[in-house]
C-alpha cells in the first residue's frame, strides 16, 4: 500500500475496518426478553460485539442497538421496533456488506488517483481480465451478474470479429457470401430488456415489501414460458435456466431479492457517520447526490448494467486484443491435458466458431502499400511506377495465386495463401542472403589470404634475414676457429720443434763431448802407454 500512496494512518485505519467487519461476522444472536426482539446470544458475541464497537470508534449500546433495533419514522410519530434473531443477523450482514462495499469503493479511488493517469491523453492501455462463465452446483446472484457480462463481452467479440468482418467485405466490395454465425443479441434481450426482461422483473420485485423469491420465480415462469432461451426445470419450484452462449446454467432465486437490493439501513448510517475515527466517518459521508438516491429506489443488477454499458461503450471506442486463457485439466495438474475440456473451452469462447469464420471467408488482408513492400522482391519487375492496384494484380497473377480478392484499398487473401506467400519471400531472401554471403565471405577471405600472404613474406623476410646473419656468423666463427687452429697448431708444432731440436742439439752436444772425452782419454792412454813403453 504505501507504493501506491497510502499513508501509515491510512492504513491501520484499512485494518481496523476489516477486522471489524470480521467481528461482525462472528456476532450470534439469540431471542430477547420481549416478543420478537433480539439480543448477543453469549459471551464470545458480546466479546466480538465490543471489539467491532471499538474498531469503529462508535458506541457499544449505539452498534447494538442498530443491528437489533429499527426505527420506523411515520408522519406522527417515530416507532422502534424490535429485530428478531433471524433480522438481526440479515442487519448485521447488511452493515458488514455496505462497510466493505465504501472500504472497496474508497481503495479503488484512492488508487486510481495515485496512479496519476492524465485525463487529457488521446491513448489509453487498459487489461479487461475475467474468468468466463460460471456453472457450479449452486448459482446465485453472483453468477448471474458474471455471466450477463460474459454474454456481453461474447457479444462484443462476436460483432468485432465476425460482424466487422463481414462489414470489411461491404466496405471493400469483395465478392462473398453471408457467413451464418451464433448471436447470443436474444439472451442479452432475455436478461437486461428494459422493461420485461429479468433484471426488470428482479427491481420491480424488490420494491413491493410482500414480494419473496417463489413470486418472483413465478413472475418469470409465467413472462418467459415461451422464450426459447429460458426454461424451467422440472423438479424445482424457484429455480430457472438460461441457455446461455457458453450452455446451460440453472439459477437458484433464495438471495436474488435480498442480494440486489442497494441501500443504506439509516441506524448504520447515523452509526458510522458519527464515528470518532475520521476514516470510517468519511467513508459514510452523506453527500446530496446520495441523499437524492436514497428516497429513489436502487438495484445492484441496474448499476451493474450500466457500468457494464460504461464499459463496452470503452471497449468500443479502443482496439481490443482478445486472450482466451485454456485451463487444460481440472485437477490444475502439469502434464496433463484433457481433449475435451479444452476443446469445450474453445467452443464456449467462440474461439472455434471465429477459426470457421475466418477460414470461411478471407482472414488474411493488407493494404496495397503493405502488400508491396513486403511481397515486391517476389516480381520486382512489376514496381515499374504503376499505381498500386494494377502492380498487386500482376505480382500475384506472376506468383500463380487463385481465389483471392482486390478490394479498394486491400488485398484479400484466402487462408494459407499468406503462408504460401511468406514461403517464397522465404526462399527469395534465402538465395539473396546466401549470394550475399558467398560475395561477402569471398571478400572476407580474399582479404584474409592477402593479408596472410603479406604476413607470411614479412615473416619469411625476417626468418630469412636471421638465418642468412646466423650463418654468416657460423662461417665467421669458423674461419676465426680455422685461423685459430692453424696458429695454434703452428705454434705448438714450432714449440715441440724447438724442443726437439734442442733435445737432438743437447744429446748430440752430450754424445759429441763423450765422444771427444773418450778420444782424449784413449788418446791420454795410448800416449800414456807409449810413454811406458
Amino acid at each position: 500500500m504505501d507504493v501506491v500512496g497510502i499513508n501509515s494512518e491510512e492504513q491501520d485505519a484499512i485494518f481496523r475496518v476489516v477486522a471489524a467487519i470480521l467481528h461482525l461476522g462472528n456476532i450470534e444472536f439469540a431471542k430477547g426478553k420481549e416478543m420478537d426482539s433480539s439480543t448477543p446470544k453469549d459471551e464470545k458475541s458480546w466479546f466480538h460485539l465490543k471489539t467491532a464497537a471499538e474498531l469503529f470508534m462508535c458506541d457499544v449500546k449505539a452498534l447494538e442497538d442498530s443491528l437489533c433495533k429499527r426505527v420506523i419514522v411515520t408522519r406522527d410519530e417515530t416507532i422502534t421496533k424490535w429485530l428478531d434473531p433471524e433480522s438481526a443477523a440479515v442487519s448485521r450482514d447488511a452493515l458488514a456488506k455496505v462497510v466493505y462495499s465504501r472500504l472497496f469503493d474508497w481503495l479503488v479511488d484512492r488508487i486510481n488517483s495515485s496512479i496519476g493517469q492524465d485525463p487529457d491523453s488521446k491513448y489509453i492501455i487498459g487489461v479487461l481480465d475475467i474468468y468466463g462463465f460460471e456453472s457450479f452446483k449452486t448459482n446465485s446472484f453472483e453468477q448471474f451478474c458474471i455471466n450477463l457480462t460474459n454474454e456481453k463481452l461474447q457479444q462484443h467479440f462476436n460483432q468485432h470479429v465476425f460482424k466487422m468482418e463481414q462489414e470489411e467485405y461491404t466496405k471493400e466490395e469483395i465478392n462473398w457470401s453471408y457467413i451464418e454465425f451464433i448471436d447470443n443479441q436474444d439472451i442479452l434481450d432475455l436478461i437486461e430488456k428494459k422493461p420485461g426482461g429479468i433484471i426488470a422483473l428482479l427491481d420491480e420485485a424488490c420494491m413491493f415489501p410482500r414480494s419473496t423469491h417463489e413470486t418472483f420465480a413465478q413472475k418469470l415462469y409465467q413472462t418467459f414460458k415461451n422464450h426459447k432461451r429460458f426454461a424451467k426445470p422440472k423438479l424445482a419450484r424457484s429455480d430457472f435456466t438460461i441457455c446461455h452462449y457458453a450452455g446451460d446454467v440453472t439459477y437458484q432465486t433464495e438471495l436474488f431479492l435480498d442480494k440486489n437490493k442497494d441501500y443504506v439501513i439509516a441506524e448504520h448510517q447515523a452509526l458510522l457517520s458519527a464515528s470518532k475515527c475520521s476514516f470510517v466517518a468519511c467513508l459514510f459521508t452523506t453527500s446530496s447526490d446520495e441523499s437524492s438516491k436514497s428516497s429513489k429506489f436502487s438495484s445492484i443488477g441496474t448499476r451493474f448494467k450500466q457500468q457494464l454499458q460504461q464499459l463496452l461503450e470503452t471497449l468500443s471506442s479502443t482496439e481490443p486484443h482478445y486472450i482466451r486463457c485454456v485451463k487444460p485439466n481440472n485437477l490444475l495438474k502439469p502434464a496433463i491435458f484433457e481433449n475435451h475440456n479444452v476443446l469445450q473451452q474453445l467452443r464456449c469462447g467462440g474461439v472455434l466458431e471465429a477459426i470457421r469464420i475466418s477460414c470461411a471467408g478471407y482472414p488474411t488482408r493488407k493494404p496495397f502499400d503493405e502488400f508491396l513492400d513486403r511481397f515486391g522482391i517476389l516480381a520486382p519487375e512489376v514496381l515499374d511506377g504503376s499505381d498500386e492496384i494494377r502492380a498487386c494484380k500482376k505480382l500475384l497473377e506472376k506468383v500463380g495465386l487463385k481465389g483471392y480478392q482486390i478490394g479498394k484499398t486491400k488485398v484479400f487473401l484466402r487462408a494459407g495463401q499468406m503462408a504460401e506467400l511468406d514461403s517464397r519471400r522465404t526462399e527469395v531472401l534465402g538465395r539473396s542472403a546466401s549470394i550475399i554471403q558467398r560475395k561477402v565471405r569471398s571478400f572476407i577471405a580474399q582479404k584474409s589470404y592477402i593479408l596472410l600472404k603479406r604476413s607470411a613474406l614479412q615473416i619469411q623476410s625476417v626468418c630469412r634475414g636471421q638465418l642468412a646473419r646466423q650463418i654468416y656468423e657460423s662461417m665467421r666463427r669458423e674461419a676465426s676457429s680455422i685461423r685459430i687452429q692453424r696458429n695454434l697448431r703452428m705454434h705448438l708444432s714450432r714449440k715441440a720443434y724447438k724442443e726437439l731440436q734442442f733435445s737432438a742439439v743437447s744429446i748430440q752436444t752430450g754424445l759429441r763431448g763423450m765422444a771427444a772425452r773418450n778420444e782424449l782419454r784413449f788418446r791420454r792412454q795410448t800416449k800414456a802407454a807409449i810413454l811406458i813403453q
